[in-house]
């Protein structure tokens, strides 16, 4: 009876013996086809010859055994067979094919196994290796990679060494205080108004380095306290002006300059030191050649005024610095202008001396 089940509920087994069938099927039916084209060659059976009787072997009495064991032991290894022949069901029927395709199944491969075995091992120790180069290659990249930022930070420093061996060393330039070699207010009288340093007062091997100092601008300048001076008055000459830290001509410009060398109105001793122009930038010193011994001026500051009484006036060398140093004991004040009148190649001094 055909069998109606889909294929879908055949088993494996049951799908391979259908194979099989189809295959044994498509084989006749190509032999058959053959014969009938006469393609097959047909023979008489050969004949086979006879079967020889085999001689009958008589065994008398056998010889006992004293120890099995020992036997066992010292009979030869049992060959191991390369392929077993399991038994069959011959109840189904069966054909060559499947004869054929059981003797496969059913070998057994000891040498398949012992080259996959051995293949096993060749790959395990190729990854262990594989590993082992890695991390050597590995280690021998870091240490590459710090020999050579040793060698660029050694090579940079040389560089570096060069480059600042290469670059000649600038001494810095001098700096000269002019209140130590001149006496201020000196410059050079013009009609046309324009104002220029009287670089001649200054001695001839310091010019180069007086000129490129008055190039340069003051930045800044001391910040006022409370008991900086900040105006003076002189009846007398009609004077009221301000009074600006510095004597350098930018300072002058101002007002009234205070020679920076640290002394306040009020302190109890030292030279307070003030000059200005007699014919530029106001004329504010114009008439100091008038004040006479016993004339009186005031110094202001934020908090407090100082009056002064002048002692003596004199015209001295614009290189007569002495005329501003501090006088042990003494709480005085300068003032000094260019003199004479747009000529100005000598300076009047005042001398004060404070009286409160």
């Amino acid at each position: 009876m055909r069998d109606k089940r889909p294929v879908d509920e055949l088993s494996i087994e049951e799908l391979e013996r259908i194979l099989v069938i189809r295959k044994r099927e498509a084989r006749m039916e190509q032999r058959q086809r053959m014969k009938r084209d006469g393609r097959v060659v047909t023979g008489a059976q050969p004949k086979l010859p006879p079967v020889q009787p085999q001689p009958v072997i008589t065994v008398t009495s056998p010889q006992p055994v004293e120890d099995e064991s020992a036997t066992l032991n010292e009979s030869e290894p049992v060959a191991v067979p390369d392929q077993v022949e399991l038994p069959v069901d011959n109840s189904q029927p069966r054909f060559e094919d499947e004869a054929r395709a059981e003797q496969r199944t059913l070998a057994a491969p000891r040498s398949k196994k012992q080259n996959r075995k051995l293949m096993d091992r060749l790959l395990m120790l190729v990854e262990i290796a594989a590993v082992i180069g890695i991390a050597l290659i590995g280690v021998n990249l870091f240490t590459a990679i710090g020999t050579l930022e040793r060698e660029t930070e050694q090579a940079q420093a040389l560089a570096d060494e060069q480059r600042r061996l290469g670059i000649p060393t600038i001494e810095p330039t001098p700096t000269i205080r002019l209140d130590n070699i001149v006496l201020p207010t000196g410059h050079i009288y013009s009609d046309t108004g324009i104002v220029e340093f009287n670089i001649n007062e200054i001695p001839e091997h310091l010019r180069p380095v007086v000129q490129s100092q008055l190039l340069q601008p003051v930045l800044s300048r001391p910040a006022p306290t409370e008991e900086t001076a900040m105006r003076i008055v002189i009846p007398k000459i009609n004077i009221d002006e301000v009074i600006v830290p510095g004597t350098d001509p930018g300072a002058l410009r101002l007002g009234v300059g205070q020679l920076i060398n640290g002394i306040d109105p009020g302190d109890r001793e030292g030279n307070l030191v003030l000059a200005a122009h007699n014919d530029i930038y106001g004329q504010i010193f114009r008439y100091l050649d008038q004040l006479e011994p016993g004339d009186e001026f005031t110094v202001y500051t934020q908090i407090q005024a100082h009056n002064y009484i002048v002692a003596s006036i004199e015209t001295v060398e614009p290189n007569d610095v002495w005329v501003m140093e501090n006088q042990a004991g003494r709480a005085m004040a300068t003032l000094i202008s260019c003199y004479p009148y747009q000529q100005n190649y000598e300076r009047i001094v005042v001398f004060a001396d404070r009286i409160n």
